[in-house]
């Protein structure tokens, strides 16, 4: 198959949890696919604001799908926003005011903390590397259209709360806590938006993931590639496993399919 367009998670998929970086393995093997002419495009559950460990490759990325595909961003240009009912939002504040649990509230500019707690901030701050992020207050971001809230839901928690919204859907890509979005927004629907923008071929799409919220895009690529440290859910819908992050996955599925 002739792949045009690479889409990457980043969290457990190019960038290591153990390290915070990208393999050089598979820094080196996307440099070689842009000099081949491939696109590469970021598919994350972050926030613009969030995405701080790219580094490495900020200068081969072509666009990106943010926030489990509610806002796709190439250059200066936004498309594909779908953001949350404000009443949905609030049932989940509620929730969290009910549970005693934290969230985080993503704007279209800026992000909030709710509750904060220690979890949110282990998670947050040390496995995702954002310790001393300038969050905004509550109020201010609620001004904003929201396009995603993160509540530290146990999997119980969700399964109560998700019948009680009017248009949302959950990603859980980790045990402590999911991502809540509008129906329309999952990484799925923010390829199709991407690649009609840049006017590509789905079927010359290749999409990398290692998490529940990768399930959408595994299965709408062109090949859908779990690491080998994706979740069971996430391996058995994939078109092929590759090695964990930290075992040169990326690099290992890009050489076996020929893109580089």
């Amino acid at each position: 198959m002739n792949i045009r367009a690479l889409f990457f998670d980043i969290d457990g998929t190019l960038v290591s949890f153990k390290t915070h970086r990208i393999p050089q393995s598979a820094v080196d093997a996307l440099r070689e696919a842009k000099q081949r002419g491939v696109k590469v495009y970021i598919s994350t559950g972050r926030p613009i604001p969030f995405i701080t460990n790219l580094g490495q490759i900020t200068d081969l990325i072509d666009g990106y799908i943010t926030t489990n595909g509610a806002l796709c961003v190439v250059g200066d240009t936004q498309f594909g926003c779908h953001a949350m009912l404000p009443a949905d939002v609030e049932t989940i504040l509620d929730a969290c005011r009910q549970y005693g649990k934290a969230c985080v509230v993503v704007g279209t500019q800026h992000i909030a903390t709710f509750q904060s707690s220690e979890a949110l901030e282990q998670q947050f701050g040390v496995m995702l590397g954002l310790t001393n992020f300038p969050f905004h207050p509550l109020a201010e971001v609620l001004q904003e259209p929201i396009l995603q809230v993160s509540p530290f839901f146990s999997p119980e928690e969700e399964a109560t709360v998700m019948p009680q919204l009017q248009q949302c859907v959950s990603g859980r890509w980790t045990d402590y806590f999911t991502d809540i979005t509008q129906t329309d927004a999952d990484k799925g629907k923010g390829l199709e938006a991407m690649v009609a923008h840049e006017h590509l071929d789905i079927a010359q799409t290749m999409a990398f993931g290692d998490g529940g919220n990768d399930i959408a895009i595994i299965r709408r690529a062109g090949i859908g590639v779990a690491m080998g440290n994706a979740n069971d859910n996430v391996k058995a819908i994939a078109d092929h496993i590759t090695a964990t992050v930290d075992d040169d996955g990326v690099a290992k599925a890009l050489h076996a399919f020929g893109v580089c």
